[in-house]
This record gives structure tokens, sequence and C-alpha cells, in this order.
């Protein structure tokens, strides 16, 4: 049977995930990409076409097909269809529609070996960071995977390589306090904008935010158990990056170079010597992938700093695309072959950095 990723929506996550599967399809050792489109727009129309001469291949629902080829976008697929022929589904539409379609399409779609869900959609399926929980996966049980938040990945990460020495001393961290400065919109969302810093509630018990919440569970799935984990979250009137500080409490004395040393062992983090989000940003637009920086956070070492041994503090830029495609690619090649995965995901390599 062909390998086929079937993506659902083109929005942020969506478009240039598409994009990369293409791109990297042979590598990745694909056969075929597919993508589902549910509204004809004229705006649209230059990325979808670009996206069809790159390889990808639409689907639509019935309703929609006349539209698309008045446009001159031309689908090769019904919706049900593109699903029912996949190997693996990502899904990529906005928050909370991801369970919705799980109850409508993908819980009934036999065939598939496994479908993916992307941010805000708690209780999708297990939680997926890559290099996080990776050890968590069962392919005996394991048909559907949710990636997690792009903040939720940076805190996670930072946990992991800081307070339990990546992952040799899970029993090292006492507590964890972040505050997520999130950005207001993507730089292609014309809606969203916030005029000025916007604070969020605590709407989750004991966690703050969803951040912390979803951090805990995705450590759960490794039966380690972190109580003491804390976020909140602002809005900033920025396009850039998302930025967060963070306090961690460790059991064992460490030190700033101690930190430095567990993050240069750890690929999927990256120091700077830049301290703003706009020049991170322009790093990854200049030499990433399609301006998608992979790793999972960038760090301004300058900014790190031990009290009294124990309390670690600093801040870090979240690449809120990067290290989401990372695990939903991933994810996508675990479902398709466990065994081989770890090897097919090499070739991303040259969009992780050491320095940014």
């Amino acid at each position: 049977m062909p390998n086929i990723v079937h993506v659902v929506g083109t929005g942020t996550i969506g478009e240039p995930l598409i994009g990369l599967l293409c791109h990297l399809k042979n590598e990745l050792g694909l056969d075929e990409i597919t993508f589902n489109k549910r509204t004809p727009l004229y705006t649209d129309r230059s990325k979808v076409q670009d996206l069809l001469q790159r390889g990808a291949r639409l689907a639509t629902g019935d309703e929609a097909m006349s539209g698309f080829e008045k446009l001159g976008m031309l689908p090769t697929f019904e919706t049900a269809e593109a699903i029912e022929r996949a190997s693996v589904v990502i899904d990529c539409t906005p928050s909370g529609a991801g369970i919705a379609n799980k109850e409508s399409l993908y819980s009934s779609a036999s065939g598939v070996k496994g479908f993916i869900a992307q941010g805000s959609e708690f209780g999708f399926g297990k939680m997926y960071a890559r290099g996080i929980n990776d050890a968590a996966l069962d392919p005996r049980e394991d048909r559907f995977l949710h990636v997690v938040s792009c903040n939720t990945h940076n805190l996670a990460a930072i946990i992991q390589t800081m307070a339990c020495d990546n992952g040799r001393r899970m029993d090292n961290l006492v507590s964890a306090d972040f505050v997520c400065m999130r950005r207001a919109n993507d730089v292609s969302q014309d809606a969203g904008y916030a005029p000025s810093p916007q604070v969020g509630k605590h709407k989750e018990e004991s966690f703050g935010t969803h951040h912390a919440r979803d951090a805990y569970h995705l450590f759960q799935t490794l039966d380690i158990e972190f109580p003491r984990l804390f976020s909140s979250a602002v809005k900033l009137n920025s396009q850039y990056m998302h930025t967060l500080r963070f306090h961690l409490r460790v059991q064992e004395p460490t030190s700033v170079s101690r930190i430095l040393e567990q993050v240069k062992e750890n690929d999927r983090l990256a120091l700077t010597y830049k301290k703003s989000a706009n020049q991170v940003f322009s790093f990854g637009r200049d030499h990433g992938f399609f301006g998608r920086i992979l790793n999972q956070t960038v760090i301004p070492h300058e900014t790190l700093t031990v009290v009294g041994d124990h309390d670690i503090y600093g801040f870090c830029f979240t690449p809120q695309d990067g290290n989401s495609l990372l695990s939903s690619v991933a994810g996508a090649l675990w479902l398709i072959e466990p065994d081989e995965y770890e090897e097919r995901l090499q070739v991303l390599g040259r969009y992780f950095f050491a320095e940014v």
C-alpha cells in the first residue's frame, strides 16, 4: 500500500506542513500528499495552485467541487474519499474542529493507520511532542495523537532539559512557573491583532492556563508526575514570536554553565545572543525551511541566571510553526512505520540550529 499523508486545512500550520511534506516526500518515504480545503476563495487561489504545482492533490466536499473548478483549482478527491485512502490524516483545522472531525469523519475510517490533531484539541488522543515522550507511543493502542501547542512544546523542552538533565533526572524538578507572552496573530493573518497587551485568565485549576496543564498531561504519558506546574499568558501587540519567561526550582544545585551544557547536548534547543523576537524571526525567515526554524525553543543565554543554586530564571522564544511541524511529521512517520521513523526524520536535521 502507498504511504499517503492527508492534511486537513491550509492555515498557519497546514500550508507550510503540506509544503514541507511535498518538498521532502521521497526522503521521508512518502508516496503522495493530499490536502483538504473547504471553501473556494480568490484570495487562497495562489497558494492552492502553488501547492498543486508542488505535487499535492486537492480534496474538498461535493458541494464545493464546482466552486473550486470555476476558480481554476481542480480537486481530485472528495473529502471522505481522501480520508479513507490515506495512511495518516493530520488535522490542522481551527481550535475544536479536530475533535468534531474525529466524531464525524475519522472514527469510522477504519483503514487509516492514524490521525493527528494540532494545538488546542484536548482529548483528541495521546498527547505528543517530538523528543519529549516518544517512548510513550505504543503502536498497539495509539491511533489518535494530539500534537500539543507550540508553547507547550517550549515548556516541556525547558523542563526536560534544564531541570531534568535531558531526561536523566526526572525527579529533580520541584516546581516550574511560566509567563507565556504570546504574539497577537500570525503575519499571514489580518484578524485578531491586539492593539495593546491583553492579560489572560487563569482558567485551569492549579495550572493557570492550558500550557502548564497540557505539559503536565504530556509528561503523564511517561508516568511522570509534575504537580507543581503553573503558567500565565499575556497577548502582546506583536506578530513575530511568542516569548516565554520561566522560573524552575530544582533539588540538585546547578549553575548557568551546567545549564548551558545541558542545552548544547540537546539539538532541539538553540542558543542565541539575540534578545529581540524580530531578530530571531528574521533568522528563521532567511535560514529556516521557508522561514521556519524547527527547534523547539531559542534561548538568549545571556538572560539565564541561577539564584541560590536551585532557582533557574530566563527567557526563551517559541518557533511556533517549527516545533508543531516537527512533531506532526514525526507523528505521521511513526504511525506509518514505528520502527523506521527515527531514521527517516534525520532529513530534517538541516533545519535545526545550535545557534540562532
